[in-house]
């Protein structure tokens, strides 16, 4: 089904699909407090999965976004990834275009990011529970194909005004269940 789902989504245009990830914690990278989790998603599930669909050219390579609130940690994070996916998978790439800038804390960096998204591209959403509605919405009106890790948002309102935006701007939602 996989499979499919992407050859649908490179049949509407001529190259696979961008993606941004919107976070930077434990699922996308596996960078938790400055240091690698010590669970085990030390190399995140994310951002490993996203690279990988990159590396199979399932995902545009020119269009591997990422967008946390603070720009320092992005320093660390590529280091991160670097060690635990790039050097132990063979040739699995970890480069993305971070937002904010290194210097810079924006706690709405996802929007940025979006504008450098086309539509039909993806975004992910792995963030606090209480941001999700609104990130999801931009990315929907983007026309952005999104998921979102669970809860997907916190009323019923938010849900439906998700499940009417996306109809209108015939995109897919989906919610990540995990544990």
């Amino acid at each position: 089904r996989r499979a499919s789902f992407f050859a649908s989504l490179k049949m509407k245009s001529a190259a696979p699909p961008g993606v941004l990830m919107v976070g930077t914690g434990e699922y996308t990278t596996g960078y938790v407090a400055g240091k690698s989790a010590e669970s085990d998603k030390k190399a995140g599930v994310v951002a490993l999965v996203l690279f990988d669909l990159r590396r199979r050219g399932l995902l545009n390579p020119s269009r591997m976004l990422m967008a946390g609130t603070r720009g320092a940690k992005f320093p660390e994070i590529r280091k991160h990834l670097q060690t635990q996916i790039a050097d132990r998978y063979t040739g699995m790439d970890v480069t993305f275009k971070s937002f904010p800038a290194d210097d810079q804390v924006d706690a709405n960096a996802y929007q940025s990011a979006l504008g450098h998204l086309e539509t039909g591209d993806l975004v992910v959403i792995f963030t606090p529970d209480d941001t999700h509605y609104a990130i999801a919405a931009a990315a929907i009106e983007r026309g952005c194909h999104v998921l979102l890790t669970k809860p997907a948002v916190k009323t019923l309102e938010d849900h439906r005004k998700l499940v009417e935006a996306a109809d209108r701007r015939g995109v897919l939602v989906m919610v990540e269940l995990h544990k």
